[in-house]
């Protein structure tokens, strides 16, 4: 039997320990877009649970502000305010009052490390969670809206102007509940903060603006979910604005990109301390 030396075979000894190894290359950083779909999909079979409860107190809620202010206003332009106002309150009662107690509470328990770990942008986790509380608030809108119309005798022909409303005003409502949760300190402030959002959606967005005084009217024009009760009111006409509908939701759709990019950047600094 001949001996080789080790200098001539091929990926000898020698040759193996003269190559130094390089540095692990890494995935693809995840995209947004298939991010965002599995965190919707995951907290919208966590929120399943509590759907009943949720749907029936937003309903429920807004459809008695709609049969208390019947005996209040009349069946012109109050009615429209009344009725588009009710109706976007089941969203605003969803995008800031849960949504700031979920990401307050998540906070305070040490949630945000989970989801730090996982390899999903942090815009992903705000838009998918925002996104499945929104979901919820579609059937209760509609019932809201159907019901005002009926209540008050308006047309519903152009009924199909929330499928602009719900997204466009939830995203921005949606945008200032995370935020307001990712930046309290506390959770039990982060609830508050849900809770007065709320309660200014309700006064100043059912409330006819007629009746208002002037520093209250520039209250209400700071509210993002204005412009969308503003957009729903309008079609109630027998010849709707619709560039005036148009800029409505234009404002809820730059509010709304704007909010939601404060919240995400909110959750990079809580996810990171």
């Amino acid at each position: 039997m001949s001996v080789v030396p080790v200098e001539v075979v091929p990926g000898g000894a020698r040759a193996v320990s003269g190559t130094k190894p390089g540095p692990a290359e890494l995935g693809p950083p995840a995209r947004l877009w298939p991010s965002l779909v599995a965190v919707y999909r995951a907290q919208l079979s966590r929120a399943r649970v509590a759907r009943i409860p949720l749907l029936f107190v937003a309903t429920f809620q807004s459809v008695g502000i709609t049969v208390m202010m019947r005996g209040v206003v009349d069946n012109g332009g109050e009615a429209r305010s009344v009725v588009a106002g009710a109706s976007v309150l089941v969203v605003a009662f969803v995008a800031l009052n849960l949504l700031s107690q979920y990401f307050g509470q998540l906070r305070a328990s040490g949630g945000l490390d989970h989801y730090a770990t996982l390899p999903v942008p942090p815009a992903a986790v705000v838009l998918g969670a925002a996104a499945a509380y929104a979901s919820f608030t579609v059937p209760g809108t509609l019932v809201t809206a159907v019901f005002g119309c009926v209540l008050f005798g308006l047309p519903l022909s152009n009924l199909w102007i929330l499928l602009a409303v719900i997204p466009l005003a939830g995203a921005a409502l949606s945008g200032l509940g995370a935020a307001c949760g990712l930046l309290a300190p506390r959770p039990e402030l982060a609830t508050l903060l849900g809770q007065l959002g709320m309660s200014a959606a309700l006064l100043l967005g059912v409330l006819p603006a007629d009746r208002m005084p002037g520093i209250v009217r520039l209250a209400r024009d700071l509210l993002p979910s204005t412009y969308g009760v503003e957009a729903y009111a309008r079609t109630f006409g027998a010849h709707p604005d619709w560039a005036a509908v148009l800029v409505d939701l234009g404002v809820c759709a730059g509010v709304g990109v704007v909010s939601l990019a404060v919240a995400a950047r909110a959750y990079r600094r809580a996810a990171v301390r």
